[in-house]
């Protein structure tokens, strides 16, 4: 399954659940997750999107190193299945 569809779907999730999901982008921030999800309640959490076998490049597992060492919650979610996970663990049944 493609980080693509993963991605979409997650987003629609999110937005079922009340809650925002953004595409990421920062200029001259390479490694940066993709997305960040906000709760309704405005927790914020960073999320790195990874089809089912996809790993981390160096940039990503420097990056997530460096935003969790300044106290962000960042979470690495690989393939359809964690994504919803995610989604309950965050946003309840």
């Amino acid at each position: 399954m493609k980080e693509s569809y993963i991605e979409k779907q997650l987003e629609k999730m999110v937005r079922e659940k009340g809650g925002l999901c953004f595409k990421f982008v920062s200029p001259g921030s390479p490694g940066v997750p993709d997305r960040i999800v906000i709760t309704p309640d405005g927790r914020t959490i960073f999320v790195e999107l990874k089809a089912e076998t996809g790993s981390l490049q160096k940039i990503q597992q420097w990056q997530i190193k460096r935003m969790r060492k300044c106290g962000a919650d960042v979470r690495v979610v690989r393939g359809l299945q964690e994504a919803k996970d995610f989604v309950t663990e965050v946003f309840g049944e």
